[in-house]
């Protein structure tokens, strides 16, 4: 939940913490309730309402496959509201069952709620196409009702003929038959859901978990000074396979060519089909940023660097190591010399740079960055961004 943290439609991540019997985990306050007790409420939901809503899943679901996670849980019990609100906010939750995706791989093991559950799933041959298929299913009752679902999942076959299906719009029926195609290699993508007119009527393109959660981490990173980024590199440089898992599919996704850097043409591509509507000259102002040592590509690390969760990032120990990379005569200062020598390590920023650097950070006018204002600067300018829906 942690690497999903940032998209609007995902409940956020607070914190854990352990005793010595359990592990408790914090999270945001959803007081509306469940999806399913407000379908229940309401009944038949109109194509408006319904599309509304079958966007945000999808936008879930859109932003875990990009960074890497299958879901394999999607039903309305696991999407909660914000508040008893008409327009509340939707927010998925329950990531028990979820799985950080490995390229290749078939999964076997049958998980899931029958009523949601893709065919092939109970055939034992599965991959993220699942999620897809859960996604329609809940869409199709938001549009009818919940009778004979389970039989068209085994059987493959959704009724359009009885009620209210002769009344509901060729496009929604035609966004419900690709999302619950029985073969998952034909089966619509989350991206292409959500392109589709029925879903971007009375929406807009813009609500794309792109824009919430890693072009908004991207964005911080492209604000940050260089000390700052480079304190991240050094960071990101020292975490486990398992702290990165998700952040490796994700990098597979936009490095095409499998070269193990990612281009300016392929994060451009990379973006665009993600929904991003950024203009050529902010694309290539994220590439500068992203790209540390400034060699005309984003590499492994630099990739990690600049979309990593900033959670992960900012705890104490992770900053103690950083601080001491830097701090190479251990006086418990960081000089201008040592700040110097980094930069130099990098092939990065000059002598006015440095000044800036120390300016900025040096808050007690020392001419020298101390441990407390280095962990300021890591810090700053960190708070949540993004949109509610």
């Amino acid at each position: 939940m942690q690497h999903l943290s940032g998209q609007p439609n995902i409940v956020e991540f607070r914190g854990a913490y352990e005793d010595r019997q359990s592990v408790h985990v914090v999270m945001e306050l959803c007081a509306g309730g469940e999806l399913f007790d407000r379908i229940i409420a309401k009944g038949q939901y109109s194509e408006r309402a319904a599309a509304s809503i079958c966007r945000a899943i999808v936008n879930v679901v859109h932003a875990c496959h990009f960074m890497g996670v299958m879901h394999r849980d999607l039903k309305p019990e696991n999407f909660l509201l914000s508040s008893k609100d008409e327009n509340a906010v939707l927010k998925a939750t329950d990531f028990g069952l979820s799985v950080f995706i490995e390229e290749g791989k078939v999964y076997r093991d049958i998980v899931g709620s029958a009523y949601y559950v893709a065919p092939e799933v109970l055939r034992r041959s599965y991959g993220k196409e699942a999620d897809i298929w859960s996604a329609g299913v809940m869409l199709y009752i938001l549009l009818k009702t919940e009778k004979g679902i389970f039989d068209a999942i085994l059987k493959g076959d959704i009724d359009f003929e009885s009620q209210p299906w002769p009344s509901i719009s060729s496009s929604a029926k035609d966004l419900v038959r690709k999302m619950l195609t029985k073969d998952p290699k034909k089966r619509i993508t989350s991206t292409h859901v959500l392109e589709h007119p029925w879903i971007k009527e009375g929406g807009n393109a813009s609500d794309r978990p792109i824009d919430s959660a890693v072009l908004s981490r991207m964005k911080q990173f492209r604000a940050m000074n260089k000390l700052k980024k480079l304190a991240l590199k050094v960071i990101a440089e020292n975490f486990s396979e398992e702290d990165i898992q998700g952040l490796k599919a994700m990098f597979a996704n936009m490095d095409t060519d499998k070269s193990g850097t990612i281009t300016y043409e392929e994060l451009k591509i990379g973006l665009a089909r993600l929904g991003s509507k950024l203009t050529e000259a902010e694309v290539r102002q994220l590439m500068d940023a992203a790209d540390v040592d400034g060699n005309g590509t984003i590499d492994y690390i630099e990739f990690i660097t600049a979309t990593m969760h900033r959670h992960k990032l900012e705890r104490d120990e992770h900053l103690y190591k950083a601080f001491q990379h830097f701090d190479k005569d251990n006086s418990g200062f960081i000089t201008t010399d040592e700040i110097e020598m980094a930069m130099r390590e990098y092939q990065m920023g000059d002598e006015a740079t440095i000044k800036d650097i120390i300016a900025e950070v040096d808050t007690d006018n020392d001419g020298r960055i101390n441990y407390q204002e280095f962990c300021a600067m890591m810090r700053s300018g960190n708070q949540q961004q993004g949109k509610l829906f």
